[in-house]
C-alpha cells in the first residue's frame, strides 16, 4: 500500500537507463490486473528510442514531458475477438494504474499521459508506432529514474463518502 500513498506523476528524469528487469516487472503487474470476463485486452509497446520517444512527445499538447523519458510505455487493447469490448479501455486503466505502483514500488517516477479516447491522439501515436490495425492505443507512460521529488498531496475529502444504510 506504501506506493498508493507514495506515487506522484514524475515528468523530470535523470539520464539514466531503466534495467529490462524492473521493466519487466513493471509490465508483469499491468497484466496482473483484473478486467472484464477475464478478457486481458492489453498489450505494452516499449520504447526507448530517443527519436521514437521525441516524437511521441508531440503527439498531444501534454505529452511534452516525455520528451527526456528513457522509457515510454505504450498501452494498446485489441479491437477483436474481446467478450466485453466496451470495457477494454476499464481494463487498461486498471493495468495503468498497476504498473504507476509497481513503477514507484522499484524507485522510478512515471505519468500517465492520457491518450484514449481521443481518436486523432490515438491515430496519431497509432501512425508514429507502425502499430497493427488490430490495436488501438491507450496512453503513453513515461518513466525513468526520478530528477524530482515531492510529498503526494493528500486527496481524502470525508466529506465525499456517503454511507446509505
Amino acid at each position: 500500500m506504501d506506493s498508493i500513498f507514495h506515487r506522484i506523476s514524475v515528468r523530470r528524469y535523470e539520464d539514466k537507463q531503466v534495467e529490462k528487469e524492473k521493466l519487466m516487472q513493471i509490465l508483469r503487474a499491468g497484466m496482473q490486473a483484473p478486467s472484464a470476463c477475464n478478457q486481458q485486452p492489453w498489450e505494452f509497446y516499449v520504447v526507448t528510442n530517443p527519436e521514437k520517444i521525441k516524437a511521441l512527445s508531440k503527439a498531444t499538447p501534454y505529452a511534452g514531458c516525455a520528451a527526456n523519458a528513457p522509457v515510454v510505455i505504450v498501452p494498446v487493447y485489441r479491437k477483436e475477438g474481446l467478450s466485453a469490448p466496451d470495457f477494454a479501455q476499464i481494463d487498461l486503466s486498471i493495468a495503468q494504474e498497476n504498473m504507476w505502483l509497481e513503477t514507484d514500488a522499484q524507485g522510478l517516477g512515471g505519468v500517465w499521459i492520457g491518450i484514449a479516447p481521443m481518436e486523432e491522439w490515438m491515430e496519431e501515436v497509432h501512425k508514429l508506432l507502425e502499430l497493427p490495425k488490430e490495436v488501438a492505443v491507450f496512453s503513453l507512460f513515461a518513466l525513468g529514474y526520478p530528477a524530482e521529488s515531492r510529498a503526494q498531496e493528500d486527496r481524502f475529502h470525508p466529506e465525499r463518502i456517503h454511507f446509505l444504510e
